[in-house]
């Protein structure tokens, strides 16, 4: 069985800066990832993507050819379309690529999962043209393709720079639905100190929000009663903004609130998380080298708590640089002297995160929907039913699986976990802590008995 000293699940930011700073220690590193291509969502397709459309994806884009450059570099294993399944006691990973099962083992494994979209449950979200804002950047990405006549919802800086992009392409949104208050601001400004320290996004964001004014994007701030409109596909966007009820007639609707840590992979081997109140979200626990409470996983990136794409890779060098120490290829006092630069970029990376965090909250309407709108859209169930739950006595999302299948769907409760327990918690007046999240169980990811079979044929091959 194929033996390495290193394997990183994920070929985003903190996976590539990772595996380059393993191979330049000496470590013997294979990095895992689902996509056919290096990069990651923020940095999807970037090697055959940033000469067509760089000018408008921008600067922070084009950077991530810096990152794939690096993981092509000497003692690099990257498998891509690798879908990994399952890890096991002594850090046996397995996978499924090509049509086969395959399996490796790793002296430690960093987990590079990334971030997923919070899931922005509205009336009407389920309607086809409505997607979230990190798909029409796929789109965008992969295809060149921009929506025309779409309008923006949510909140967060990710609007924002979809929207200058979709100026740039000369398609710019009919509109932005905007959810964060003057309130929000307000509370942001406690935070003002650590915004100045990360005055680069200050300054980015400035010049997002000037190209989309030059455009005569209207924008509509402190949004609420936001639901979408349509029969058999999206065609309007009702809400209520400065006291006044609002209609716009669109055919695309992007929604985006902030994005959450992917923690299935972290969860399924029993990693300890705690609920982080600044941003919404359960976070995994490490130390501030990525080491996690599990002996030998590593967690960097946005999967160890939302910090952004140049925070991640200087998270996945950290990591690295701790695992060289624990197998004796840097003594302590090196690593730590190595570590010390990386570890004022990150804090410097990190200082307008509680500023980002405050002034741009989760929409609130959607984090607790009215009763009839779905919430776990594999299995049909909607907030009410779930808050029907908890007056039966459930007190966990758990439970609430025998109740009517929430979390047992294809995505396994990625999209509708936080939302049950937020839910839960507030119906049985429990903490998110208490309430708890879906237990993760493999498979991580479906394979099917031809695969098993393939892994099985190959094995046999190889004895014989």
């Amino acid at each position: 069985m194929h033996q390495r000293d290193l394997v990183i699940i994920g070929a985003g930011p903190a996976g590539m800066a990772a595996a380059a700073e393993a191979a330049a220690l000496g470590l013997s590193v294979t990095v895992l990832d689902e996509q056919p291509r290096a990069g990651g969502q923020i940095y999807r397709d970037v090697d055959t993507v940033a000469e067509r459309r760089g000018d408008i994806l921008g600067k922070d884009y084009t950077h991530g050819a810096t990152l794939t450059a690096g993981l092509r570099g000497e003692g690099i294993e990257h498998l891509c379309g690798a879908v990994v399944w399952t890890i096991e006691e002594g850090f046996r990973v397995s996978y499924t690529r090509d049509g086969r099962a395959a399996q490796l083992v790793a002296g430690r494994v960093l987990l590079a999962t990334g971030a997923l979209e919070r899931p922005m449950p509205l009336p009407g979200w389920t309607l086809p043209g409505v997607m979230t804002a990190g798909a029409g950047q796929i789109l965008l990405k992969q295809s060149g393709v921009l929506a025309r006549n779409a309008v923006l919802v949510g909140s967060g800086p990710l609007l924002y720079l979809i929207a200058a992009q979709m100026v740039r392409a000369g398609t710019p949104p009919r509109a932005m639905i905007e959810t964060q208050t003057q309130g929000d601001r307000l509370r942001g400004m406690r935070h003002i100190g650590g915004a100045l320290r990360g005055w680069s996004y200050l300054l980015k964001g400035m010049k997002m929000l000037s190209e989309i004014g030059r455009a005569r994007v209207p924008r509509y701030t402190g949004a609420t009663s936001i639901a979408i409109e349509g029969i058999c596909k999206a065609e309007a966007v009702t809400f209520t903004s400065q006291g006044r009820t609002r209609r716009i007639d669109c055919e695309t609707v992007f929604l985006h609130h902030g994005v959450v840590p992917n923690t299935q992979a972290a969860r399924a081997l029993g990693v300890s998380h705690s609920w982080n109140a600044a941003q919404g979200c359960f976070v995994p626990a490490v130390d501030d080298w990525g080491h996690s409470d599990v002996q030998g996983i590593y967690i960097a990136g946005d999967g160890a708590g939302i910090g952004g794409a140049r925070a991640a890779e200087f998270t996945g060098r950290l990591a690295v640089l701790k695992i060289a120490e624990e197998t004796g290829r840097l003594a302590q006092p090196e690593c730590n002297k190595r570590a010390a630069p990386l570890r004022a970029a990150l804090s410097r990376e990190l200082a307008a995160r509680p500023f980002l965090d405050a002034a741009y909250p989760p929409c609130a309407e959607a984090l607790a929907p009215e009763d009839s709108t779905t919430i776990c859209r594999c299995e049909e169930v909607t907030a009410g039913q779930i808050r029907e739950y908890a007056k039966l006595g459930c007190l966990g999302p758990n439970q609430t699986k025998a109740f009517g299948r929430p979390g047992m769907g294809p995505c396994q409760g990625r999209y509708c976990g936080l939302t049950v327990t937020a839910l839960l918690a507030e119906a049985n007046g429990q903490t998110p802590d208490e309430t708890g999240y879906y237990r993760i169980r493999p498979p991580l990811k479906p394979v099917t008995l031809g695969e098993l079979a393939a892994m099985e044929t190959t094995a046999h091959d190889a004895a014989e």
